[in-house]
């Protein structure tokens, strides 16, 4: 278990990030064994045959399912939105001292790692082929369906966010996951083969929600800010596309625009709406602007984008179409 002590100024400066960076190391756990990534098979599917030839055992080494990971690997970003160019660039001027640091404590709790040796002989060669690989692997894998990754998260952030102002620390992570526990100003997260007490002594501490963790982690080590990654909500919704409108709503309002309502029930940008009912962003804008002045969508800014939501009115219409 790590335990994070708060001060009075910790929950002022403590904040949400999205890290480029993280998704792309965690995705490749989903690589390693799809039987543990149900929820990413669309995705996964979407690889088929696409990765031959890229080399990525020495990454996919350093990522186990349990355990300790190398921090260097996924530094907590500066801003809330991290740049993968800025990640790359930050990995590999990582200290070889620091390097030789993290990769003893792999050593400690992964004494079997195949990758050992070679880091321990060169560990800048293995950094720059290892960045390298990572820079491929995010083209091929993520760069396409980044957009659709980052606004899953910045809704993820923005609920958290709000929950926080509204409500208080224990309601925010309270809400994180079973593994993590607020009480009495100190935050607990139970994880493997780890124990520690960190004083955040007014540095405060990053969230990082990630669409491909599935518990809970800690980045607590020197010189890394105080980091707890952890799975965002509704992990379930990512690949989906929208449901079918109901007949009777379809010949109302015309397919295109009674699909909308109907997937509007949660809050969506257009461009994701555009990407769940196949059309393009413009016709999905029109569409919802249709819907908005008609009294049946509202709408409010989170962070970079506009959401969409349907009003109770929309709700109605859609309760009494699916009758």
């Amino acid at each position: 278990m790590v335990r994070f002590v708060f001060g009075v100024e910790d929950l002022a400066r403590t904040r949400f990030a999205i890290s480029p960076m993280f998704e792309l190391v965690q995705s490749l756990l989903a690589l390693r064994d799809p039987a543990t990534a149900a929820l990413h098979v669309p995705w996964l599917r979407s690889l088929s045959g696409r990765l031959g030839g890229l080399d990525l055992e020495r990454a996919v080494a350093l990522v186990p399912t349990r355990g300790y990971m190398p921090d260097f690997l996924v530094p907590p970003p500066a801003g809330p939105l991290g740049d993968l160019a800025d990640d790359l660039r930050a990995l590999r001027r990582t200290p070889t001292r620091q390097i030789r640091f993290e990769m003893g404590l792999v050593r400690e709790q992964h004494p079997r790692s195949p990758v050992l040796a070679a880091w321990e002989a060169d560990p800048r060669r293995e950094l720059r082929l290892l960045a390298d690989v990572l820079e491929r692997y995010w083209e091929i894998a993520l760069a396409p369906v980044w957009p659709r990754i980052r606004e899953f998260l910045e809704a993820d952030v923005a609920y958290r966010a709000r929950r926080l102002t509204a409500e208080g620390p224990a309601a925010l992570f309270g809400g994180i996951h079973p593994n993590v526990t607020w009480e009495d100003g100190h935050l607990d997260v139970a994880v493997s083969r780890h124990t520690a007490t960190h004083d955040l002594g007014g540095r405060g501490l990053v969230l990082l929600p990630s669409a491909f963790a599935h518990r809970p982690m800690t980045i607590d080590e020197e010189p890394w800010q105080p980091t707890v990654p952890c799975p965002a909500r509704g992990i379930a919704t990512l690949w989906e596309d929208a449901e079918q409108a109901p007949d009777g709503l379809a010949r109302l309002l015309g397919a295109t625009r009674a699909a909308a309502l109907a997937d509007l029930g949660a809050p969506r940008s257009t461009t994701d709406l555009a990407r769940r009912l196949h059309v393009s962003p413009a016709n999905a804008s029109h569409h919802v602007k249709a819907l908005q002045g008609a009294g049946l969508l509202t709408a409010r800014r989170e962070g970079r984008s506009v959401l969409y939501v349907r009003t109770p009115l929309g709700d109605s219409i859609c309760a009494t179409r699916s009758a």
